[in-house]
C-alpha cells in the first residue's frame, strides 16, 4: 500500500463481514453505541486550527469529518427506517463531498456531535428490536444494488471506525 493508500484509509477498505452471525451484528452495534464517546476522545483537546487540519493532502479536515459523520449517519438511519416500513425501497444519494464543502461544515462541531450521540443512541436502540427477518430487509441503492440492513451495519461500523481512525492518526502523526 502507498503512503497516500494508507492515509485515505487507515484501517484498510470495507470488506463486508459474515454479518448474518448475531456475534458479528452485536459487535457492529457496539462500534455505532461507542462513536459519540470515541469521536470526543479523538477530538478533545483539538484547537480550532486543529480541527482545521486536513487528515491527508487534499483530504477533509477533523471539522468536516465531524460533520460528515453527522451528515452521513443520519442518511444511513434514515435508510434503516425505510427499508423496516417499505419493500426494498429505492433511496437517495448524496454527493458527499459537495456536503462537507457546504458552509455549515466550517461551524463548530459542538451541534455535529449532539446529532451524532441522539442519532446513534436511537439507531443502536432499533437495531437492538430487531429479529433475523428484519437485517434482510434493505434498500437499493443507486449505486451500490440491494442492501440488506445487516451489510449496511457492517459498512457503518466500518465508516465510524474509518473517519475516528482519520482523526486519530492525524492526532499521532502531528503528536498532538
Amino acid at each position: 500500500m502507498s503512503d497516500e493508500s494508507d492515509l485515505r484509509y487507515p484501517i484498510g477498505r470495507f470488506t463486508p463481514t459474515a454479518t448474518i452471525l448475531p456475534g458479528i451484528r452485536a459487535a457492529n452495534m457496539q462500534t455505532l453505541r461507542a462513536l459519540p464517546s470515541r469521536l470526543r476522545a479523538a477530538i478533545s483537546g483539538l484547537s480550532e486550527s486543529q480541527l482545521d487540519t486536513p487528515y491527508r493532502e487534499g483530504g477533509w479536515t477533523a471539522r468536516q469529518v465531524v460533520h460528515h459523520l453527522a451528515d452521513s449517519h443520519a442518511q444511513a438511519y434514515l435508510r434503516c427506517k425505510y427499508a423496516l416500513a417499505e419493500n426494498w425501497p429505492t433511496v437517495t444519494v448524496y454527493d458527499e463531498a459537495a456536503w462537507a464543502n457546504l458552509p455549515d461544515n466550517r461551524l463548530p462541531i459542538d451541534g455535529s456531535l449532539a446529532l451524532i450521540e441522539a442519532l446513534h443512541g436511537s439507531w443502536v436502540a432499533l437495531l437492538e428490536l430487531l429479529t433475523e427477518e428484519d437485517f434482510r430487509k434493505g434498500f437499493i441503492h443507486p449505486e451500490r444494488g440491494r442492501v440488506d440492513l445487516a451489510k449496511a451495519l457492517a459498512m457503518y461500523d466500518w465508516h465510524s471506525r474509518h473517519h475516528t481512525a482519520h482523526i486519530t492518526s492525524l492526532r499521532a502523526r502531528m503528536g498532538w
